[in-house]
């Protein structure tokens, strides 16, 4: 998992550096990619391992989120501002592959995994045979273009909770709306777990639309 987690953390935190630099220059950007990268050195030794999950690639974004995160907030990032540019990141990288490419990873990877492997993770919910720091889900198929997920435990929050990071939530949330406008697919959530509901409730439609504006931060997004 770890080099999994170095590789996605260095190939975005570079892709960051023209916005950065741009924004508040070359030194803050050296600042803020020897910081994070010691955060996040420093975090791998503890962070939990959950095997061949479904949520696998979500979860090893995890402490990219929270290390660059912690790297901000140290350089006197605000709150907003911080998570702000957290989302830019995702955008930046995202943005630097061709329609096409986003369309077949969000149709094959993105939500194709998810039909693939869901009935098995809620199965092994069910069983109490989950990691404990994998989600639990109750998954239902709708069409051959339509799924919907409930998340009744989610392991982005698992980890949030246990480094200190729940303050990034429930906006780090809303970055499946930035996902799911690049992937081409819509999707719809009436709230999550970290707005105080019981569930997460997803539902995901490919081909589709989802507007995503970074200038509008989450909106009203849930």
């Amino acid at each position: 998992m770890k080099w999994e987690v170095e590789i996605i953390f260095n190939t975005m935190t570079h892709k960051s550096k023209k916005n950065l630099c741009k924004v508040y220059g070359v030194d803050f950007y050296r600042d803020f990619k020897k910081r994070s990268k010691k955060f996040l050195e420093d975090m791998l030794q503890d962070v939990p391992c959950i095997g061949k999950s479904v949520f696998s690639l979500c979860y090893n974004y995890g402490p990219c989120y929270f290390a660059w995160y912690k790297a901000l907030r140290e350089q006197n990032i605000c709150k907003e501002e911080a998570l702000k540019l957290i989302w830019q990141i995702n955008e930046d990288y995202v943005k630097s592959f061709k329609k096409p490419i986003l369309h077949w990873f969000g149709k094959n990877v993105y939500l194709g995994g998810f039909r693939r492997k869901a009935a098995e993770s809620e199965k092994r919910g069910k069983e109490g045979t989950l990691h404990p720091f994998d989600w639990r889900i109750e998954y239902k198929d709708i069409d051959k273009n339509t799924f919907a997920i409930n998340v009744y435990e989610c392991g982005m929050l698992k980890l949030a909770k246990k480094f200190g990071f729940m303050e990034m939530f429930p906006e780090v949330c809303r970055m499946d709306y930035l996902f799911s406008h690049y992937f081409g697919n819509s999707f719809k959530r009436t709230g999550t777990l970290a707005d105080g509901n019981n569930c997460c409730d997803c539902w995901y439609q490919f081909p589709g639309e989802c507007e995503w504006k970074l200038e509008q931060g989450p909106g009203n997004r849930k």
